[in-house]
């Protein structure tokens, strides 16, 4: 039995399809289809049943993939712990990150890890989409915001300030809301989870929370700045995402009384990968690189640039 495929076997399973499967592992769908019928006659089992417009999982495949994933883990286990044996860091580092933080904040970090450690391959993919790192095989992802509740490991790098604003035209059509409860008669530019969660300000010394609604709402906080910026609404994002507006005059800061409350930014990990030296070097990393100093000087730096204008 190989283990190439049960990786595949896995693959296919998580995505539901020998397409989907051969698109995530690189491979050609025929590959991928004759990997899981040379294994389904090695086991003498059937692991799916097929027609034309769907792919199932059997109850002896569903057995299967626990096993299968057991082998895989051990193995994985198995590389790392002679890893910890070297004196370098070797190995590869699949990272998930938010797509505008990371080619602002993350991009520049890692060449400088790689050329720390020069035997370990990153593959990073960027996306505002949270990555499933149980089913799609990810080590670490940076997540910006409260996160949900799960069984990953996860370990505070700092916070990302959060600015309220809307662009001037917008004001001069639409007034200023002077309170965040006068945000729900304002078009607002919802971002990523937000349409779900609201925004959280600081009301007489208490966090509150205000349900907000508009023309339009985005995963990606970049077509959320673009909108604002074409007096669209009001938005409510990450500092570094509008700094450069604020500070041409394309947007303005509102509500800053209230403060909005900063979203925290976090590394998260699988349980079973805890005992990885990559990973705790990587953590180690961004911890020093990411602070949540660095943040607020960001954040102080370009106040200050604003009021000395």
């Amino acid at each position: 039995m190989k283990l190439e495929d049960l990786k595949i076997f896995l693959a296919t399973v998580r995505t539901g399809s020998f397409t989907r499967a051969a698109n995530k592992l690189l491979l050609t769908k025929q590959h991928v289809s004759r990997r899981v019928e040379a294994l389904e006659q090695e086991l003498g089992v059937a692991l799916f049943t097929r027609n034309s417009r769907s792919l199932r999982i059997t109850d002896m495949g569903n057995e299967f993939q626990h096993h299968a994933s057991r082998i895989l883990d051990a193995v994985d286990f198995a590389a790392h712990a002679m890893s910890e044996r070297c004196d370098k860091l070797q190995g590869t580092l699949k990272i998930s990150t938010p797509l505008s933080f990371g080619v602002r904040y993350l991009s520049p970090l890692l060449a400088a890890f790689v050329h720390r450690h020069p035997e370990v391959q990153l593959q990073l993919e960027a996306s505002d989409l949270y990555a499933d790192l149980t089913n799609d095989d990810f080590d670490v992802a940076i997540r910006i915001g409260r996160l949900p509740d799960s069984s990953l490991i996860a370990r505070r790098l700092g916070e990302m300030p959060v600015v309220t604003c809307c662009s001037g035209d917008y004001i001069r059509r639409r007034g200023i809301p002077q309170t965040p409860a006068q945000l729900a008669g304002h078009d607002c530019l919802p971002h990523g989870r937000e349409a779900r969660t609201g925004w959280t300000f600081c009301v007489d010394g208490e966090s509150a929370t205000v349900m907000v609604s508009g023309p339009m709402r985005a995963n990606n906080g970049e077509f959320i700045v673009k909108a604002a910026k074409a007096g669209l609404g009001i938005a409510c994002l990450p500092y570094f995402l509008v700094q450069d507006a604020i500070q041409a005059g394309r947007l303005v800061p509102i509500l800053e009384a209230y403060g909005p409350a900063p979203l925290p930014l976090s590394i998260v990990y699988p349980q079973h990968r805890h005992g990885s030296s990559l990973i705790r070097a990587f953590i180690d990393f961004a911890r020093a690189n990411l602070s949540e100093i660095s943040m607020a000087e960001a954040l102080n730096a370009g106040r200050a640039e604003l009021q000395a204008g």
